[in-house]
């Protein structure tokens, strides 16, 4: 889940595992939570055994005696039925179980016929009125109406759990879920199965929290968030701290939810991220969203890239977050081209506060700090590292604190023992637009970069530097450019496969208004007592995956037949790379060289922001499935026995992709030039979607030194569902090694442009 614009901002280590057990492993009964949360040996961790069914030896009645008897075997336990042992087993989206074993004992299992791969569990974690009319929706027209708002489809979350009571979750006006649906909600501690109703159709845990209770409720807020700005009903009156009120909706609010609880706190377990997407394929979900990550490794390494291949391959889209550690370069996650990856960008919407500076500069920042003021008196300003041993009151007392670290621990400090205000520079967004818009407790306001670099000046240059606040309170709509890619949202080009762009798109993920859990506090301050709220309003690319999936959900409700990579494509081929001044969206990320506000490459904001109005009628579409993605994994080298772990009955590698990896049929286009080969060519096929016979014409551009032929120029469809193929022959100039460059190929006619971003590299 990406993350708010916190602590968690900068954190990398987050990363989805999918697969559930067949039988239930939702961890409903007491054993599984037992075995969850007893002391663990230092010795022994976590792992997860993945198996080929289709090995099981005829001896065993079931698949999970056959694990049960793995288990006996390789990591035999005194007075303990080797049964009771498996944390997890899953059986929909790939086959295996989760189970406690020490490093020898793992090293056995990995040897064991039938096993196809052993994964020591890991740690993920989690990555937020007025985003749905940002991208276009309307109530009375366009997408919204033409894909009765997403009614019926039903979108599985893999969170931090969800908050039912809350307005985004009432069923008013939504008839019965479908009869072909399965998931259901469970009874559990401080959570009644009655709770669920036409809205809210699922609610399973597979960990249980500190201390041993098993609730799919929500205890932080995440999940109740990122749920509701997907597919929150309408909601009057929404609003934090009286900052953003009006109405919310989520981008499909007639959609169903289904919650599959597999975090505690802002950790998630591989092993439970596993088993809960297992379930929610196997009950049925048309959908998936996933605000998860981590740093990216070899596909067949990766046990959410095997669980999200076999989601596909049973016709679920699967949306994931693109990782919120921006803007490093190759800092994207979940870049398998079978998963739509989303970064996070800015809305038009903005909470601006005011810094005064003695030498009477003004700074504009963002704040939700809600007493106003004019005009406050003129304080002293000191610049700390803001580390807790900084923020005593002897050190702070009288001052506004000036940090670019650690602000957020500031904010639970009394007004008593604190200082009289404290300023945030967030060293990663260069205007004010993408930082975080604080609840503050005193007065207070977090700044862009280049507004930093005014700051730090001013305080370096006079003795006794001061300033004074102005708090408006405002919520201002409508005035500022947008979309900007948000300094956060981490980036491209992947370090495993280049050959494949990602991020895939960008949606808002800054300042996003949703539901809100009432039992998290509003940040992640250090403070004694929070204020709670019945909405928050939070940032990261958590907050983009959900508008993604939304829209995913418009899309299959109005063409239920399409697959995965249709909706996908859909999705990519109709986003703008421009924003709402007519100008290429922006980089708001600061890069190392200092410099920052830049256009946002295809690296940076991959086919541009999603427009949903667009999206449900594409013309033509790319298409591919799993014989697509298996000779795309040929095409990596991959071993017969590692292509298996995503296709169990594959036998041997069928021919690879002619031209390698960039030949997928993608949406977009990656052309490397390398080992002195200066001409490229990349072949795609297209799908007619529309109705009407219609005839395209390709349009491209291509930086300086690079040509570009297509042929054919011109694509006539005749009739719906018909495919058309064409190639594209690049020629190169010599340029440096580790360059890039960006250009387009845009299909064309009066009803559709169906464009395909275009990255160029060249190495040695």
């Amino acid at each position: 889940m990406a993350s708010t614009l916190s602590v968690l901002l900068h954190c990398t280590l987050l990363v989805l595992l999918l697969a559930q057990p067949t039988h239930s492993s939702t961890i409903q009964n007491p054993k599984d939570a037992t075995a969850e949360q007893k002391p663990r040996s230092s010795s022994s961790h976590t792992y997860i055994i993945q198996t080929n069914h289709l090995a099981k030896p005829s001896q065993f009645a079931t698949l999970e005696r056959w694990y049960s008897s793995m288990v006996a075997t390789h990591s035999p336990r005194a007075a303990m039925n080797s049964s009771s042992r498996l944390l997890h087993t899953y059986g929909t989206v790939m086959h295996g179980f989760a189970v406690r074993l020490t490093e020898e004992e793992s090293r056995r299992m990995s040897s064991t016929p039938g096993v196809s791969g052993v994964y020591k569990d890991t740690v993920y974690y989690t990555q937020t009125t007025r985003s749905p009319g940002f991208i276009g929706l309307h109530e009375e027209f366009g997408a919204w109406p033409e894909s009765e708002f997403g009614d019926g489809i039903v979108i599985g979350f893999v969170d931090t759990g969800i908050w039912p009571e809350r307005a985004s979750f009432n069923d008013s006006g939504l008839g019965p879920v479908r009869s072909s649906w399965k998931g259901k909600c469970v009874d559990a501690e401080g959570f009644n199965a009655s709770l669920c109703n036409n809205k809210l159709v699922g609610a399973k845990v597979f960990i249980a929290e500190h201390g041993g209770a098993l609730t799919p409720r929500d205890m932080v807020g995440h999940g109740t968030h990122v749920s509701g700005t997907a597919a929150g009903s309408e909601a009057r009156g929404a609003n934090l701290l009286d900052f953003s009120r009006g109405t919310a909706w989520g981008v499909a609010p007639r959609a169903r939810i289904a919650m599959y609880k597999a975090c505690i706190g802002h950790s998630c377990p591989g092993s439970s991220i596993t088993a809960a997407i297992d379930a929610a394929v196997s009950d049925g979900v048309d959908i998936l969203s996933l605000s998860l990550g981590s740093p990216p490794s070899p596909f067949h390494e990766d046990v959410v890239a095997i669980a999200t291949f076999g989601a596909q391959r049973r016709g679920v889209f699967v949306v994931l977050a693109g990782g919120n550690s921006g803007p490093d370069a190759s800092s994207v996650f979940n870049v398998a081209p079978w998963m739509t990856t989303v970064g996070a960008a800015t809305t038009d919407r903005v909470f601006p506060a005011k810094l005064l500076l003695g030498n009477g500069d003004v700074l504009t920042g963002q704040s939700l700090y809600t007493l106003k003021a004019a005009l406050t008196s003129a304080v002293p300003l000191v610049s700390s590292p803001c580390g807790m041993d900084d923020l005593k009151p002897e050190k702070v007392m009288g001052k506004v604190l000036v940090c670019s670290k650690n602000a957020w621990r500031r904010r639970g400090m009394s007004i008593i023992h604190g200082p009289p205000g404290e300023v945030s520079v967030d060293d990663h967004e260069w205007f004010r637009d993408a930082v975080g818009a604080g609840t503050f407790t005193l007065p207070g306001l977090v700044l862009g970069y280049a507004a930093g670099k005014k700051l730090y000046a001013y305080i370096s240059s006079v003795p006794y530097p001061v300033a004074s606040f102005s708090f408006s309170c405002d919520t201002v709509t409508g005035q500022n450019r947008a979309p900007m890619v948000a300094g956060l949202s981490s980036r491209g080009p992947s370090k495993f496969v280049p050959e494949i762009l990602k991020p895939d798109v960008v949606a808002p993920g800054v300042n996003i208004l949703a539901a809100w859990s009432g039992e998290a506090p509003l940040s992640h301050s250090e403070s004694e007592i929070e204020a709670r709220s019945e909405y928050n309003i939070i940032s990261g690319t958590s907050m983009a995956c959900p508008h993604v999936a939304g829209v995913a959900a418009l899309i299959n409700k109005r063409h239920g037949d399409w697959t995965p990579a249709m909706v996908r494509s859909a999705i990519m081929t109709t986003a703008t790379p421009l924003d709402n001044f007519g100008k290429p969206i922006l980089d708001n990320g600061v890069g190392k060289d200092g410099r920052g506000a830049t256009y946002a490459t295809p690296l940076v904001a991959g086919a541009g922001l999603v427009l949903p109005a667009l999206a449900v009628d594409p013309g033509l579409v790319y298409d591919a499935g799993t014989q697509d993605y298996i000779g795309f994994l040929c095409s990596l080298n991959y071993t017969v026995n590692q292509v298996r772990r995503f296709v169990p009955e594959m036998t041997s590698c069928p021919t690879t992709l002619p031209g390698g990896a960039a030949n997928l049929n993608h949406p977009s286009m990656v052309v490397v030039f390398s080992g002195g080969n200066r001409v490229r060519t990349v072949t795609r096929t297209l799908t007619k979607v529309s109705e009407d016979p219609e005839t395209y014409t390709a349009e491209f551009a291509a930086p300086e030194g690079v040509t570009v032929a297509v042929t054919p120029k011109t694509l006539e469809f005749r009739h719906k569902k018909e495919k058309l193929s064409y190639t594209v022959e690049f020629r190169s100039d010599v340029k440096p090694a580790g360059a890039w460059d960006f250009g387009h190929i845009i299909w064309t006619n009066k009803n559709h442009q169906v464009r395909s971003p275009v990255a160029f590299n060249w190495q040695s």
